[in-house]
């Protein structure tokens, strides 16, 4: 069994690498932070059984079916900036949740991944 300290260390290794920041348990008061280093990013996300790109895909799956468009946000964005997906490939992800979790849903998820996308090339453009 792999030890605390360890988990923890995996954990806000991972959560760096799937999102591009992490945070400090330590730091946070509560359980939340913890639980959510130690035993998702340390023990789940970390798991050889799937890879990134398909734990992504079944996370935007359930925010897009929760409504969460400030979580689908950091997906999307994380799925882009990985090259876990491209535009295109974020686009079709909208159109084949829309058949599962019908149109009022798929609006906001739609309007978030095209706020993600615009804000991407907005940026990108800056940059020259």
């Amino acid at each position: 069994m792999t030890e605390p300290a360890d988990r923890r260390a995996a954990g806000i290794a991972k959560m760096q690498e799937v999102y591009g920041f992490s945070v400090d348990p330590d730091t946070i008061p509560g359980r939340y932070a913890e639980m959510t280093v130690d035993h998702l990013f340390g023990s789940v996300w970390t798991s050889d059984e799937l890879d990134v790109r398909d734990r992504r895909l079944m996370t935007i799956g359930v925010l897009a079916t929760l409504g969460k468009s400030d979580l689908l946000d950091i997906q999307f964005d994380s799925a882009l900036s990985r090259g876990e997906l491209t535009v295109d490939q974020v686009r079709e992800v909208v159109v084949h949740l829309t058949h599962y979790i019908g149109w009022p849903l798929s609006t906001g998820l739609n309007q978030t991944a095209e706020n993600v996308i615009a804000r991407r090339a907005k940026a990108s453009d800056a940059r020259g």
